[in-house]
């Protein structure tokens, strides 16, 4: 086929190849599900894929993964060029960066940037991001009060050479890293799923004859850009407020303030107003506000236009320094997703004036993943007692429910925004010395409503050997319920205690002991509508399948069913008749 890159291509023939770009791209992300070693990409697919120009735009992005990560690992990609332009990178080379404030918002997220070359010159970049299980410091929510005791700090390093390993790198990792093994693999893992995407880019531009991406940058990059404000456009323009109260620590609650304005040429929104930095690891850096605020809005305004430079620049997002939101170097930051991912349910609180009728409840938001550990120097118990412990550090990703949606029940156990899917028990007893003895949905946890909020989950954890284990928690909705919308119900807060009776602190490091057991209970997302409106057939079913508790029917849905969810329909009829009364 002749060079297209000197005249224009038809819009059909631009579309195969941007159809084509993003299926390079799933295949480059599911490169790196198939081959990382950590649960967290393996299981739960947390990770990013993406394309970029030789400019650092990005051009596609896998449909796998988290919004989290690919929006900000664009700006790795840019920041990386601007300490290596493209000109002076080399075939095979490719180059390691975990600043959070370049792009992945705490240490333990990982990008690793290629260069593709063809024929000899460079035509574009690929980079990935995966959660690795552990990065050395103080983890995820330690006491560390500044970013230095959170792991290890790796600026924009060339991790690749012309095809050969930076062994000396790569040995300065495993010194300093918990599991390796785990981190070193997913680090690999990385690298072929760019080289994957590499192949997969040269042979697209072999098989359409495209001696460049260009003109292709530009056709995906003007529609998308058109695409974006033709959506935007439709909504009423004006600016929108909304606030959102979250646990906070130590007792001391934070509240979010957003202002939303929606305009001709996009949409600006303004954290001012948010709580300060504290002196824990839930600060967020501005590019994981900006890549959770950016998602959420496009959930709602345009979620139908592919993830690019173009169609996320017309949504602007900026918060105060200083700000919990906009956390500057060196504040920690490790556990930035418990504030992060409430972002879209505050920003769905202002679209939802613009659009009345379009907008979910609020849902659990952040993740409750379980992060367990043992042995030695993980444990707070007698050293004595822990010879002979073995040591591990594993994390099952799990998840709250969602909030309902004007015309759709909640997702139950099902993680919004991020995306990420729940790690199976199997998965984490096999990784170490830990039994579930169960994980069932929280009866009564999803918010009432013509629309019923998603179901949390509730697990009971033990130790599988006769030594304690320890928990990091970073959850938060324990304090303030997602919220229902539309006379919807809140969801049910969620808890962490022990068997025994111990209610344990939601951010910190907690031991359990040999013959007790931990139970984590998670959040229910908000219900949406008048439950009384929800049909009565409905609600018995709830109750049947054990969702929604025989008083919970009659107190909240006026609904009068057995516990076997056999309706009482004239019992029914009285209750929603006193209540329409009232």
């Amino acid at each position: 086929m002749t060079s297209r890159s000197n005249h224009p291509l038809s819009r059909i023939e631009y579309q195969v190849m941007w159809n084509r770009l993003i299926s390079v791209v799933e295949e480059q992300a599911q490169t790196l599900v198939r081959t990382a070693f950590g649960t967290a990409t393996r299981e739960a697919g947390d990770l990013s894929a993406g394309v970029y120009d030789t400019k650092g735009r990005m051009l596609a992005q896998a449909v796998t993964g988290t919004p989290g990560h690919v929006n900000s690992m664009a700006m790795s990609t840019g920041y990386v060029l601007e300490k290596v332009p493209i000109e002076k990178m080399n075939e095979g080379d490719a180059f390691i960066v975990n600043d959070p404030w370049q792009g992945t918002g705490h240490l333990n997220d990982i990008v690793i940037v290629t260069p593709t070359f063809r024929r000899g010159k460079p035509v574009g970049l690929f980079a990935c991001t995966l959660h690795v299980v552990d990065i050395g410091g103080r983890g995820i929510i330690g006491e560390a009060k500044q970013v230095y005791e959170e792991g290890i700090y790796l600026p924009i390093t060339k991790i690749v050479d012309r095809g050969e390993m930076n062994e000396w790198l790569i040995d300065i990792i495993k010194a300093n890293v918990r599991e390796p093994i785990q981190v070193i693999g997913d680090i690999y893992s990385e690298i072929a799923s760019n080289e994957v995407g590499g192949k997969r880019l040269v042979a697209m531009m072999d098989e359409f004859g495209l001696e460049h991406l260009d003109d292709l940058a530009k056709h995906i990059l003007d529609h998308s850009r058109e695409a974006s404000l033709e959506a935007i456009n439709k909504l009423p323009h004006g600016t929108y407020h909304n606030t959102m109260m979250v646990d906070g620590i130590n007792g001391k609650p934070m509240e979010l303030k957003a202002k939303l304005t929606i305009g001709p040429d996009g949409i600006d929104v303004d954290f001012a107003g948010s709580a300060g930095i504290v002196q824990l690891g839930i600060n967020v850096p501005l590019c994981y506000t900006e890549a959770y605020t950016s998602f959420g809005v496009k959930c709602i305004v345009a979620p139908h236009v592919p993830n690019n430079a173009a169609s996320l620049a017309t949504i602007r997002v900026t918060a105060p320094e200083g700000c919990i939101l906009n956390a500057k170097h060196p504040a920690p930051v490790a556990g930035r997703s418990i504030i992060g991912q409430m972002l879209p349910d505050v920003v769905f609180g202002c679209l939802q004036q613009a659009m009345p009728q379009g907008v979910p409840a609020e849902g659990t938001s952040c993740l409750w993943n379980v992060r367990l550990m043992g042995g030695m120097g993980r444990v707070d118990a007698d050293p004595e007692k822990l010879k002979g412990a073995t040591s591990y550090n594993v994390t099952g990703f799990h998840s709250g429910g969602t909030g309902a949606r004007p015309k759709l029940d909640g997702l139950s156990a099902t993680a919004f925004p991020s995306g990420v899917r729940n790690v199976p028990v199997e998965i984490t007893e096999t990784n170490a010395p830990v039994l579930v003895w169960s994980k069932e949905y929280r009866q009564d946890s999803g918010g009432a409503g013509e629309f019923r909020g998603g179901l949390g989950q509730v697990m009971e954890i033990e130790t599988a050997e006769d030594m304690p284990f320890a928990i990091s928690t970073s959850f938060d909705r324990v304090v303030y319920p997602p919220r229902g919308r539309a006379g919807g119900g809140n969801g049910m807060t969620g808890r962490v205690e022990t068997r025994s009776g111990r209610t344990l602190p939601p951010k910190a490091q907690s031991t359990i002991a040999v013959g007790d057991r931990l139970i984590v209970a998670m959040p229910g997302g908000g219900g949406y509508g008048d439950p009384h409106k929800r049909p009565a057939e409905k609600v018995a079913d709830d109750v049947a399948r054990g969702l929604v508790s025989v008083e919970a029917a009659r107190e909240h849905y006026g609904v009068a069913v057995s516990g076997e969810g056999v309706l009482d329909e004239a019992e029914t009829a009285r209750l929603r008749t006193k209540v329409a009364a009232e």
